[in-house]
């Protein structure tokens, strides 16, 4: 028998915040366990893995390829943050790299195990569905916030450094 997604955590995660512990439980069941070590490469940006991913424990790092080709971090994902939402979503290729920095724990919920969810509780993947929005929003509005900042900096410095 494979290890059992922890439901507190999940829970508590961006995508259990609308859940009853009964829900996160049910959640819980539909998700497998990943532990990786220092460095281990979870997905990598081109790849079609559709995977949703919620960080557990530790941290993981998002990079993605500058317009030379150079790996950068763009973000560093905390406990409880989820991963994947629009290649889970849209079912389209990974648009960043994800790598643990130090032993990570991460849980993970296909599509495919996502609409068996659908099909028995559609009232969890509706709530789910619902959280999956609010981040994608909170992200959108983040990178708004930021390219204000950077247009506001350039502006005021003539785009000198």
């Amino acid at each position: 028998m494979s290890e059992v997604a922890d439901y507190k955590l999940v829970r508590n995660s961006t995508v259990g915040t609308d859940l009853t512990e009964e829900k996160a439980k049910l959640l819980a069941e539909k998700m497998s366990v990943r532990h990786l070590k220092d460095g281990e490469l979870l997905v990598k940006e081109g790849e079609a893995d559709h995977t949703l991913f919620v960080l557990a424990s530790g941290k993981i790092a998002v990079t993605s390829k500058d317009s030379n080709g150079v790996e950068e971090t763009v973000y560093t994902m905390k406990e409880g943050e989820c991963a994947g939402t629009r290649a889970f979503v849209e079912k389209t290729p990974r648009k960043a790299t994800l790598r643990a920095v130090g032993a990570a724990t991460v849980y993970t919920l296909t599509p495919g195990d996502f609409e068996d969810l659908l099909d028995t509780y559609p009232r969890i993947a509706f709530r789910v569905m619902r959280a999956l929005f609010r981040v994608t929003h909170a992200n959108l509005s983040r990178m708004n916030q930021e390219s204000r900042q950077l247009s506001n900096y350039i502006s005021k410095t003539g785009g000198r450094y």
